[in-house]
């Protein structure tokens, strides 16, 4: 008895320790502050608990709380971006350390938003950390500005330090009047040992894995900042997807690829596991994924694979390369050498002689110094094959890279510039202001590919992602994008930045519109505007987006209105509030929205439209489901927006493009009667005997025609394949993008082209539509919608095409056995013995219903609904 009694004492007392082990492997639990929240705890979109920072501040503080006016439709959540934390005055924090020998991971976040009271043009000031300044004189306005990001995130590792707390310091520039600091959200993370190793200086490093000849760079006292996360190869991986718990985002690589050697991008045919390899150093995802140069021996030999990334300048910069090999199976088969800035990081890098197995991930740290010499600085990363070595594969490998900047320990400084406009911004913010016709605009579109971002988030994008880096650097490389000091990826915005420009006529210096625009438009007074509003009470805000808020208004007494006004505190738009003002005087139809008029007094753009008293049709399908919509109702609502689509198309005088096609601009009336909008990124035509029209990518994440963005050439069919993802929307019940799902999940395109290829597609159906739809419907709108997606525009449908068959599921679902007497003795159904069924003088007589041409030909219209079959 004595005996087991020993033996319990024993066995309950080792696995107390080991339980104290495992907590203190683990670190104490990461802070997550919500600046400027009065709650309690707040959950982002993810789930996590954020906590209110005001019992972090140091006594005395005088700083004030506020809210954001404008809910920005690319944040992820509302926390912690809603709410600030302002400070008119210095003002530190305390954070409690825990471990004196790890670094600490700070992350700031900031939405640079309209605050009562606060004018973000006033908010200029330095951050300090531990002693480092981590920004200095810093606008957040000018940074978000300068990325055409709402909001964007600082990243930095802290040297370990023998103080108990982290002090963080916010201090309004002395230099500025009415300066104050500001910030929404803050993270403090003790981090595990990343950083184990001091990095190789560029070159001086010898061959191979011998690094004992090489010089190194002591790191153990610096700070640093991240300044670019690739998964090469591979896919975005959201934060939530990451390992140990980090949160990093990894972002897609091909943006920053120079020049038209991009490689092939594939995944490891084989199972990866760590192989003793600290988890924490990257997800298993990226070690899953790779670039490589291809299979053309003769190419590669004379070839490079290289990355080009815009840092700031008199700065050491850290490359860290992730490797993992998942196809060689001895030495010397693929052998290759890496410059970093044109200077030789490493040389023969044989990944299967460093490791002595397949399949093994691995790391390693290289330095560089970045000058100011050629007045754009920038880091070049580049992988070549091995000449000497005679190799068996002439072929480079990259599974993942980071860049972070390291701190000057001599100034103890982290702080780079304020980011500015690029070069060739400001050309295109330039060409959009030179005077020119409506149908000759946007002609000067060899600048580069430039991306609207739109909802679904900057991670979504994150998805999303530097566009504008792509074509700049393959078209012709000059000098001019600054992606400053911000680590995450660039994505450049179409709106202009420039001084708001009269656009009636009225003032002088104004860009006038057309007379017929103008003769077809209603001129509204901001007084009328006003009233109608009950100035601008924010009680009648019906909708939020990039251009501003929209209100429920109502003129003449008894009209109801919708009244989208531009952010006063914003300088953007003009360019898309003309040409919403040009192309929706001149269009009439039932299901185009209908433009009523317009106001550009006292510096305000402001357009009237019809009042649609159902919203978007985006949020009756998973944005809260306001109301559940039948599978009637949606194809309804699908037929109506295809039909206007169709009439754009081939209705007016010239070809219409849309180029923004999605279910937040499909409006639906009180008889839930679909309206396609928001028209200022139309494009019109007049010379589609090209047929194409060149032009400046523009569109929305999700949505965006992949073979318009590869070639810059607009067609109808780009609008084709936006709406074939709003098929998918529509019978998912699930946004375009969602970040938060498995990498393979995350574009509702790919995902539902693979599960009809599958034979799967019910398996993601709208759970309220579950057994809710035919067979041989659901069959012809799969179909229908995966035409719509086909990788080259030629085979795509026409509108015209996708409205007939749209038509006809319809009546499949409501006559399904209208067809079936042939197929009765087989037990299946043959759609074309159900198609010739179906009346087509009904189909024909609705589409002409439903046009509204006036003087324009309508011979073409119909040129294509002339087969008694679907297409």
């Amino acid at each position: 008895m004595i005996v087991k009694f020993h033996i319990f004492v024993y066995v309950l007392c080792l696995s107390l320790l080991l339980h104290v082990i495992n907590v203190a492997s683990k670190g104490p639990p990461a802070l997550a502050l919500d600046c400027g929240s009065s709650s309690n705890i707040g959950s982002d979109s993810d789930g996590r608990a954020w906590d209110p920072d005001a019992k972090y501040l140091s006594p005395g503080d005088k700083s004030v709380t506020a809210d954001a006016e404008i809910q920005d439709p690319s944040l992820p959540s509302q926390v912690p971006y809603m709410t600030a934390r302002i400070f008119p005055s210095e003002a530190t924090y305390q954070f409690p350390l825990h471990n004196s020998t790890s670094r600490t991971l700070l992350r700031l976040h900031f939405y640079p938003s309209s605050y009562p009271n606060f004018n973000l043009s006033n908010s200029y000031f330095s951050v300090l950390a531990g002693g480092i300044t981590l920004l200095n004189n810093f606008s957040a306005s000018l940074a978000a500005e300068a990325l055409s990001q709402a909001y964007f995130i600082k990243e930095y590792y802290l040297a370990p330090s023998e103080s108990p707390t982290l002090k963080l310091t916010f201090k309004p520039s002395d230099a500025q009047p009415q300066a104050f600091a500001f910030v929404n959200g803050i993270e403090v993370i003790s981090s595990p040992n990343l950083f184990d190793q001091d990095p190789i200086l560029a070159g001086s490093a010898g061959t191979g894995d011998d690094f004992e000849s090489a010089t190194t760079v002591p790191i153990g006292t610096t700070s640093m900042e991240t300044m670019f996360r690739l998964n090469v190869g591979g896919q975005y991986i959201p934060p939530t997807n990451d390992s140990d718990g980090l949160m990093r985002s990894w972002y897609d690589d091909s943006l920053y690829i120079y020049g038209a050697g991009r490689g092939v991008a594939l995944t490891a045919n084989t199972t990866v596991a760590y192989k003793g390899l600290p988890s924490y150093m990257a997800p298993l995802d990226v070690y899953e994924s790779y670039r490589s140069m291809g299979a053309f021996v003769d190419v590669n030999k004379i070839s490079n694979l290289t990355w080009i990334f815009q840092v700031d300048p008199n700065f050491m910069y850290l490359a860290r390369f992730h490797w993992c090999d998942s196809e060689m199976t001895k030495p010397n088969q693929r052998v290759f050498d890496i410059l970093i800035n044109n200077k030789t990081a490493t040389s023969e890098v044989d990944l299967y002689a460093w490791t002595h197995s397949t399949a093994t991930p691995t790391v390693r740290d290289y330095v560089v110094q970045v000058n100011n010499k050629s007045g754009d600085p920038q880091l070049w990363v580049t992988l070549h094959p091995t000449d000497e070595t005679k190799a068996e594969f002439s072929d480079v490998l990259l599974n993942g890279l980071e860049i972070f900047k390291l701190s000057d320990n001599a100034k103890s400084n982290l702080a780079g510039p304020n980011p500015t406009i690029s070069d060739m911004m400001k050309s295109y913010q330039e060409a959009l202001l030179a005077p020119k016709s409506f149908e000759s605009a946007d002609k000067s579109s060899g600048f580069t590919v430039l991306i609207t971002g739109a909802a679904g988030g900057a991670a979504a994008f994150g998805v999303a992602a530097a566009v504008f880096l792509v074509a700049y650097n393959r078209k012709k490389r000059v000098h001019g994008v600054d992606a400053g000091s911000s680590w995450l990826p660039i994505s450049w915005s179409s709106n202009s930045t420039t001084a708001k420009t009269s656009i009636s006529g009225r003032s002088q210096g104004g860009t006038a519109i057309s007379s017929d625009a103008a003769c077809n438009c209603r001129y509204f007074t901001l007084t009328e505007i006003k009233n109608a509003t009950k100035n601008f009470d924010d009680s009648n805000v019906i909708g939020v987006g990039g251009f501003g808020k929209v209100y429920k208004g109502v003129i003449d007494k008894e009209t109801k209105v919708a009244v989208k006004r531009s952010n006063p505190s914003s300088e953007q738009g003009v360019h898309e509030f003309q040409t919403e003002i040009e192309m929706l005087s001149r269009l009439r139809h039932r299901h185009l929205v209908s433009l009523i008029g317009f106001c550009e007094d006292n510096g305000e753009m402001i357009l009237v439209y019809d009042y649609m008293g159902h919203g978007t049709l985006r949020e009756h399908l998973y944005k809260g489901n306001k109301i559940t919509l039948s599978w009637k109702q949606r194809l309804e609502i699908c037929i109506g927006a295809a039909r206007g689509l169709h009439y754009l198309h081939t209705g007016a005088k010239y070809t219409i493009i849309h180029r923004d096609v999605k279910t937040t601009n499909i409006l639906l009336d009180e008889k839930w009667v679909a309206k396609v909008s928001d028209f200022g990124l139309s494009k019109t035509g007049p010379n589609m005997n090209k047929g194409h029209v060149s032009t400046v990518v523009k569109g929305s994440f999700g949505y965006l025609d992949p073979e318009y963005f590869r070639r810059q050439q607009l067609t109808e069919k780009s609008d084709v394949y936006s709406f074939g993802v709003v098929l998918f929307e529509v019978l998912c019940g699930r946004p375009a993008l969602n970040p938060n799902l498995p990498k393979e999940q995350v574009s509702l395109a790919d995902w539902a082209q693979r599960c009809a290829k599958n034979k799967t597609i019910e398996e993601i159906i709208d759970p309220q539509l579950k057994e809710k739809i035919t067979p041989e419907c659901l069959r012809k709108f799969v179909d229908t919608a995966e035409k719509c997606l086909s990788d080259h525009g030629v085979e795509r449908p026409s509108m015209g095409d996708v409205l007939w068959n749209l038509e006809f599921a319809l009546q499949l679902q409501e006559n399904p056995d209208g067809g079936r007497n042939t197929a009765a003795a087989t037990g299946s159904v043959d759609l074309d013995s159900v198609e010739q069924g179906i009346d087509h003088n009904s189909l024909m007589a609705m589409h002409r219903s439903t046009l509204s041409l006036g003087d324009d030909n309508t011979d073409n219209a119909f040129s294509q609904i002339v087969d008694p079959k679907g297409r």
